[in-house]
């Protein structure tokens, strides 16, 4: 039985900012619980929900060092759904409305979370085989790991595996402070450990110090040892490419099912969706208000509104897709500008764009649920879960073939009558105009080939069970 021990820094249902904690949370359900124990550790922070907080049976506390402080450490512990979840417990770092704060104090507040997961195994029960952390949150995890720990028995021969989430997020600080905080030595901050272009680097300690290196899809890892993703850490992961492989992540096949969905007006599946479907679009329309029309395509938009995810190209053409006939349903926050972008759309083009600047789960499900199209010109995407969520719906979607969305969808090729959405390749507004317009001829004039694109998106399985087999063996790969 392999022992894998989680550290990340949220985990579904306890707490979420983004895809890091669906993977977290959902992953370890997956496994074959004969063969791997997996557990999970996150922080206990003040604003995770009481209902939760209720459930957590305390396991222990004690003190630990963090260079010349002496800091409390409880541990509690709770299991949902077959797993268990640990909980590190520190009111003075994880107080606060937000799990993520100031840069400055989440320096501070990850060192210690990264050093007291480690320490507080021993009292667990619970040897882990493989230490399993996700994003810069526990970059320190190997670092420590190999450093104070080594002297003790219980802790040599833990293997650990580092996940990059997203390269763009690496928890760096100036190295003074960072030298204060963890009490590492010194020998520890240079070009080839911690030390990064003058500052400490957590994302690179990990990378530098874990005995595999993965991130959430294959074409992403590929370019991550390019300069032009590979936010200055490409050089590093080129060296480390032989220890470094890419994961697609998946989605929880039963939270999004469109035939249990329980947020959808009228439930349908891959065999009915010709008729059922377009009964969910028309209730979203009057919804939105839009104008209720059955025949209409409907594109739909659900993202954090930045730069990342390719909202300057729509800026760039979005007067000019409005003049066809298409409406557009966007739900999301961000930069402002691209809030107010959309904003202006809505009044410019009422009854065609509804913008829903805010978030609800909800009306994300409604979103997939309901168009025919979905939208994701992303600038670069690690893996990306929308697309997964669309193609489950039967909601074909337009990408721009970059890291888990080249992975995933499968451009249609009309000789060949293949594919489950639409891609074009260069970072231009103008190209995926041209693809969009490419999938509203489709749409409009070769229905029956659009419906076949719906009926392969929805065969395609991008459930967890299929990245839990590559874990698997990768976890047999490191634990021998």
């Amino acid at each position: 039985m392999k022992k894998i021990l989680f550290v990340a820094s949220e985990a579904v249902p306890f707490i979420k900012t983004g895809g890091l904690a669906d993977v977290v949370g959902s992953l370890p359900k997956y496994f074959d619980k004969e063969q791997y124990d997996i557990r999970v550790m996150i922080p206990k922070y003040l604003c995770i929900k009481q209902e939760w907080r209720d459930k957590m049976n305390y396991v222990t506390h004690f003190y630990m060092n963090l260079a010349w402080r002496s800091q409390y450490v409880g541990v509690l512990e709770m299991e949902y759904e077959g797993v268990t979840f640990y909980f590190i417990d520190n009111e003075y770092y994880f107080a606060g409305a937000k799990p993520y704060g100031n840069i400055y104090e989440d320096i501070e507040k990850f060192a210690f979370f990264s050093k007291a997961a480690i320490s507080a195994l021993p009292s667990l029960n619970f040897r882990p085989d493989i230490i399993h952390c996700h994003d810069w949150q526990t970059g320190l995890v190997p670092v420590f790991l190999n450093d104070s720990f080594q002297d003790n028995p219980f802790f040599q021969g833990i293997k650990t595996v580092m996940t990059i989430h997203n390269l763009k997020f690496q928890g760096i600080w100036d190295m003074k402070t960072v030298k204060d905080i963890t009490g590492l030595n010194a020998s520890y901050f240079t070009p080839d450990k911690l030390e990064a272009y003058g500052d400490a680097n957590y994302l690179k300690g990990g990378i530098v110090y874990a005995d595999a290196v993965t991130t959430v899809s294959d074409t992403y890892a590929e370019e991550i040892k390019m300069p032009y993703y590979g936010e200055h850490l490409d050089g590093l992961l080129r060296a480390r490419s032989n220890s470094l492989r890419g994961i697609v992540n998946g989605i929880d096949y039963n939270e999004y099912n469109p035939e249990t969905d329980k947020f959808l007006a009228h439930n349908y599946n891959a065999v009915n969706f010709r008729k059922e479907k377009v009964k969910n679009k028309t209730a979203l329309q009057e919804e939105l208000g839009l104008n209720v029309d059955p025949k209409k395509m409907m594109i739909g938009i659900v993202s954090r509104l930045t730069d990342q995810k390719g909202f300057d190209l729509i800026a760039y053409v979005m007067d000019e897709l409005c003049q066809d006939e298409v409406q557009f349903v966007v739900l999301g926050t961000g930069e402002e500008r691209y809030e107010n972008m959309f904003r202006h759309f809505a009044w410019k083009y009422q009854g065609k764009v509804s913008a829903n600047i805010f978030y609800s789960e909800a009306l994300s499900h409604k979103i997939y649920g309901s168009c025919d199209a979905f939208l994701m010109p992303s600038q670069f995407e690690p893996c990306g879960l929308s697309q997964l969520m669309s193609l489950r719906y039967g909601t074909v979607p337009i990408v721009r073939e970059t890291g888990g969305l080249k992975d995933t969808v499968q451009p249609y090729n009309e000789y060949e009558s293949t594919g489950t959405g639409f891609s074009f390749t260069n970072y231009n507004a103008h190209e995926m105009m041209n693809t969009v317009r490419y999938a509203e001829r489709i749409y409009y004039d070769r229905k029956r080939e659009w419906n076949k694109i719906v009926d392969r998106a929805m065969a395609a399985d991008f459930s967890w069970n299929n990245s839990a087999k590559k874990y698997a063996e990768m976890y047999d790969w490191l634990a021998g």
